[in-house]
């Protein structure tokens, strides 16, 4: 089955969450609703391109109808498709991005932002982050051993 015909096809699905389609989840197999994500929808359906009003009105229409009970009724997966096909307001099909969720800090994370804000103390969280996302382990090391670090502080430590 090619991807236009498959009705799990991330494209399909948000044209039925566009056209508010509800007997959508009922033309499901079995198998299907077992694959079937209302998840996917919610992180989906929530991003569109646009002009920024048709944006926010997404954003704010899933966090309204959709995300506030939405783990809730995790045991009805077709109430939740009907709270997603609540959010389109009926204007054609549109094209939903994938919006990652935002990475976890981990431990080794924590200690480079801890070394990087030690070194420039007046940067925001997010300029520590890019300095770290632009340079590799490698580079801060040298970076260390450049502010007077010895090699068993820069073990421990980075």
């Amino acid at each position: 089955m090619s991807k236009n015909q498959d009705p799990l096809h991330i494209s399909n699905e948000m044209a039925a969450f566009d056209r508010k389609d509800r007997a959508y989840y009922d033309k499901f197999t079995d198998e299907q609703r077992k694959k079937f994500s209302t998840y996917l929808m919610l992180r989906y359906g929530a991003s569109v391109t646009g002009d920024i009003t048709l944006q926010s009105y997404y954003l704010m229409a899933t966090n309204q109808r959709v995300n506030k009970h939405f783990f809730d009724l995790n045991r009805h997966p077709k109430l939740q498709w009907l709270m997603c096909t609540s959010v389109s307001p009926g204007m054609g099909n549109k094209y939903h991005y994938w919006l990652p969720a935002k990475k976890k800090v981990g431990a080794s994370t924590n200690k480079l932002i801890k070394f990087v804000r030690e070194i420039w103390p007046n940067l925001k969280e997010d300029e520590l982050e890019m300095i770290i996302t632009l340079n590799d382990k490698k580079e801060l090391k040298q970076l260390a051993k450049e502010h007077g670090w010895n090699d068993k502080q820069i073990k421990t430590d980075l």
